[in-house]
């Protein structure tokens, strides 16, 4: 042993589960500075008297594989944020969405398929175009966003809101022509006799229509729900990619990729993948028609 090599102490004494995470990366000796302690990142509390290992390098645990990925706070806050804004939007959506598609279904009126164009535009053009679009109505100095901002001092844009905006625009599409299909293979003769019956529009509407419709709509509901889960390029125009703010979980696996992260960017994908994979089998059971005995 020459001058330049020195003993480093370390506690190592975790339990399994937490050897099986970690990984030691040795690194040239003498390049820290004698007696500095080891921080063992994600490791448990030793439970009884420490064991004692010589190492003759630096030595430096952190975690790997599964346990990185989820020991990085990137995962829960993009979850937690994409959870809150697809909530928030799929309810919004699912309102604005079965009013517009029972008005083009059940109603005749000047420049109908005209509207019904404009309602399927972002599911169409490039979310960038439709991002685009949301800037130049809502930023700060935008059509609705500038007289905002006047009154208020407030601006929609790099908010979690705009990341609620920019997932309703892009999925309400999906959630229309849902309804709209769903509502028009409803039998206009049992509205009809509702009529006769004695009942208005609105109590047709919810005892009739939509009962009839109902698996329609919510299949349009799934779908708009995995839509807005996963948008990225609206949402990264309006609202930006800002951790712990308007960092939904694609945004987050675009960031973990450019920075390298791979195995975070990895779990990401895979619960995104889970998530529409869930959202495909429950759409075509919705869509199945009912056996006949």
């Amino acid at each position: 042993m020459n001058e330049h090599e020195w003993f480093l102490y370390v506690i190592l004494y975790f339990d399994f589960f937490t050897l099986q995470n970690l990984e030691m990366v040795q690194e040239a000796p003498g390049k820290c500075p004698r007696g500095m302690k080891l921080k063992a990142y994600g490791a448990q509390e030793p439970r009884h008297k420490p064991k004692y290992v010589e190492v003759t390098s630096t030595a430096v645990i952190r975690p790997h594989g599964i346990y990185q990925a989820f020991y990085n706070n990137m995962i829960f806050s993009a979850l937690k944020l994409s959870i809150l804004v697809v909530s928030i939007s799929t309810l919004i959506i699912a309102v604005v969405g079965t009013a517009f598609g029972f008005l083009l279904a059940r109603r005749r009126f000047y420049g109908k398929e005209l509207l019904d164009a404009v309602l399927t535009l972002p599911m169409v053009l490039p979310p960038t175009v439709t991002g685009y679009y949301l800037i130049l109505l809502l930023g700060r100095r935008g059509l609705l966003g500038a007289p905002l901002y006047d009154l208020t001092g407030w601006s929609v844009t790099f908010t979690w809101v705009a990341a609620v905006v920019a997932s309703t625009v892009v999925a309400v599409p999906l959630m229309v022509k849902s309804a709209r299909a769903a509502i028009e293979s409803v039998n206009h003769d049992y509205e009809n006799v509702s009529r006769i019956m004695g009942k208005g529009e609105w109590e047709t509407f919810f005892r009739v229509t939509l009962p009839l419709a109902k698996k329609g709509i919510l299949a349009g509901v799934i779908l708009s729900f995995a839509r807005a889960f996963g948008e990225f390029g609206a949402t990264m125009m309006l609202a930006g990619n800002i951790s712990g703010k308007t960092q939904t979980m694609p945004l987050a696996i675009y960031e973990a990729m450019a920075a390298g992260e791979d195995a975070v960017a990895a779990w990401l994908a895979v619960i995104l993948t889970g998530i529409s994979l869930m959202v495909v089998y429950l759409t075509n059971r919705l869509s199945r028609p009912a056996e006949r005995n």
